[in-house]
């Protein structure tokens, strides 16, 4: 199925406000009502988008792949630039809370782990830290510094970016 220009970049949008709603996207995309936004997914990008368990618009891994638009970022328009806002699950922004700043040194998954451990009395698995910590910098919110193992640090100032926590 060959995408218009307008369909790419709707299907764009899908991809960067997952979890979303029809209202959502149909503020975005100037639509009336949410009956024109379905109208529209089922009529135009029915092979890139699902529903989840809670109703939720998301994209397919094609869609994503389709438009090479990071799931759940809102980028600021530069190119490379952080993005305004990024939606992750709970674990991601914690991770974002507790991880070291840009000025300061970076840390180890384990320190982070720690840190969560410590302020948010939770106590996931180190791999499933380390795939936020890799989400993260896939977003362009955290870099990774090679020393004896790979340690992470915020890229930008905790305040520079909306963390919007889906569920």
């Amino acid at each position: 199925m060959s995408l218009t220009d307008e369909e790419l970049e709707r299907l764009a949008d899908v991809v960067r406000l997952q979890p979303t709603k029809n209202s959502e996207l149909g503020e975005r995309w100037g639509l009336e009502s949410g009956s024109d936004v379905h109208g529209y997914l089922e009529n135009h990008l029915s092979d890139y988008y699902y529903r989840d368990d809670d109703s939720l618009i998301r994209a397919t891994d094609e869609a994503a792949e389709l438009t090479g638009v990071e799931p759940g970022v809102e980028d600021d328009g530069e190119e490379g630039g952080v993005p305004d806002r990024i939606r992750v699950p709970e674990l991601h922004g914690q991770v974002f809370a507790v991880l070291a700043g840009p000025d300061e040194r970076s840390e180890s998954v384990v320190s982070v782990l720690n840190k969560l451990r410590e302020r948010f009395e939770v106590d996931p698995e180190v791999g499933d830290v380390r795939r936020a910590l890799q989400s993260l910098r896939r977003k362009k919110v955290v870099e990774v510094e090679y020393r004896t193992v790979p340690t992470f640090r915020l890229a930008v100032e905790r305040d520079a970016v909306d963390v919007e926590v889906s569920e």
